[in-house]
């Protein structure tokens, strides 16, 4: 009768060596066979002995492999089983340390909240080769029926887009269930704007830095800076001193400050991974040297913008909080840093500016990125274009 025996590789995966006798003296015939991942105990032992029952009718029979073909029938078996991985393993074993090799501190974190939140705990225990459409597509919905905005509904659908692609990819399944599901479309009676109609008029923008002239002076040089040059919030917390030619009017945004629960404050790239270098505006240029002044009577610090009263630099979220009292208090609807982005953006490529500079002053590691997101703002200034032509036809007639 076939002898069974738990063992384990170097690796820790766990398998069963199944022994049947030849006779007295003679080394008995083995076989291999890999415990699933995710079987329970009973599942596995019962799986075992119908494996162990074959093999031993298989070696009466003389029915047997040899060593090179037991070592590949082996080798096939335990990539078969390999593929026996529920959402949850697959998802914490191969996918997001595959991911986190590309993706910056903060948004690993933020594919790990949505996975530990929103993915695993509705599918994390299914088979990936269980996962079907309709579960992923309910999945979906009922996040979009919590109330969250279409944008991360959105963010939703490509993290599970790109686990059931990477699945596909390495043949952990045949077919990815995200083809037959649908990119989430807004709820009803919910828009989807898009970036340049989030930005800010020229009118709303004056007011802006209209009422920011009874701010403190780092916000009043904050918010000066952010319209002027459009750069991201972390890369102002995490300006320096240095950064700023104040003979020329030009800054270079090296470094971005960022934070995560897990990481805490961190410095990192810029977020297409260089620096660029950006002109500054007069005005801007004069708060940054009161600014300056102002903090060396206080603390010395290389950082532009810091706690009040200390060397350390500006927390990366602090902006985001000041911003929402701000708007609070001037009756300015959803203000928020990234909105002083769109707008510089978006006002740029409406009066004149090149896209391709436009790009460059942003960041954007793409111009493409810059045309998709100020399609809108693009579309103005090309009919502009257009009316001047109308306009010179016009005065050569007259």
């Amino acid at each position: 009768m076939a002898s069974t025996k738990l063992m384990e590789t170097k690796d820790g995966r766990r398998f069963f060596k199944i022994s049947v006798s030849r006779g007295y003296g003679k080394t008995p015939y083995t076989k291999r066979w890999y415990w699933p991942e995710g079987w329970s105990k009973r599942a596995a032992e019962r799986e075992l002995a119908k494996v162990a029952a074959a093999f031993e009718l298989q070696c009466g029979k003389g029915e047997v492999l040899n060593r090179a073909e037991q070592k590949e029938q082996d080798r096939a078996a335990a990539a078969e089983a390999a593929k026996l991985k529920t959402v949850r393993q697959y998802a914490d074993g191969v996918f997001m340390p595959t991911k986190e090799a590309s993706l910056s501190e903060n948004s690993r974190y933020s594919y790990r909240l949505f996975l530990d939140r929103y993915i695993l705990p509705v599918i994390g225990d299914a088979l990936l080769v269980e996962v079907s459409p309709a579960m992923i597509s309910k999945l979906i919905l009922d996040y979009q029926k919590t109330g969250k905005a279409h944008a991360s509904a959105v963010k939703l659908y490509n993290i599970l887009n790109g686990l059931f692609d990477m699945a596909f990819m390495d043949e952990s399944i045949k077919i990815s269930p995200m083809l037959k599901v649908k990119r989430p479309a807004p709820r009803k009676g919910e828009v989807a704007e898009s970036e340049a109609e989030k930005a800010l008029t020229v009118d709303q923008l004056r007011r802006v830095l209209s009422c920011v002239e009874q701010e403190p002076l780092k916000w009043r040089t904050y918010i000066n800076l952010a319209a002027d040059t459009g750069a991201r919030k972390g890369e102002l917390c995490a300006l320096q001193w240095s950064d700023i030619n104040f003979a020329t009017g030009v800054i270079t945004i090296r470094r971005n400050l960022q934070y995560t629960p897990a990481a805490g404050v961190y410095e990192t790239s810029p977020k297409n991974g260089k620096g660029r270098t950006v002109d500054v505006g007069p005005d801007a240029l004069a708060l940054l040297r009161q600014l300056r002044e102002e903090q060396a009577a206080t603390c010395i610090s290389r950082y532009v913008f810091t706690v009040d009263g200390v060397a350390d630099p500006m927390h990366p979220q602090s902006p985001t909080h000041y911003f929402k009292k701000f708007g609070e208090r001037y009756g300015i609807p959803n203000f928020h840093p990234h909105l002083l982005r769109h707008t510089s953006a978006s006002l740029a490529i409406t009066n004149g500016a090149d896209v391709v500079s436009v790009s460059e002053r942003l960041g954007h590691s793409d111009t493409a990125v810059t045309l998709r997101m100020y399609a809108h703002a693009n579309e103005d200034s090309i009919r502009r274009a257009g009316q001047v032509v109308r306009d010179a036809l016009k005065a050569q007639n007259e």
